[in-house]
């Protein structure tokens, strides 16, 4: 039961900033900024958070809080993939692989960075 309350803290505070941050990047340049910067921050969390616990104790209570809790809310693969499938319907072919190139390139780049960062940090 005290697992299921961290994760649901995480998940309610990641909701709300995930809300925030897609008010405040709207859609450019017929893209969907807000779900791609919200994608991008919840990489970078997990990397660096799932590579400095394996140097340093971080206790499973607060990779729950911060992973599952807080970057599952935060991030959204089922609203990437339904503006992703719009852009198509649209016709907008060209934005839809560049939201799909963009998203997960940059998504796998900032997990790489949280990696890197962490190991920088703690070994």
């Amino acid at each position: 039961m005290k697992e299921l309350l961290i994760i649901g803290t995480g998940g309610f505070i990641g909701a709300i900033c995930r809300y925030i941050i897609n008010s405040i990047f709207l859609t450019k340049f017929g893209l969907p900024i807000g779900t791609f910067v919200v994608n991008l921050l919840g990489s970078f969390i997990v990397g660096f958070v799932m590579y400095s616990s394996v140097l340093i104790n971080i206790p499973m209570e607060y990779r729950l809080l911060l992973i599952t809790g807080f970057c599952g809310a935060l991030t959204t693969f089922s609203t990437f993939s339904y503006e992703s499938f719009l852009l198509v319907e649209n016709g907008e072919n060209f934005k839809f692989i560049t939201n799909i190139i963009i998203n997960v390139f940059g998504c796998l780049i900032m997990v790489f960075i949280g990696r890197y960062i962490a190991l920088s940090i703690f070994k």
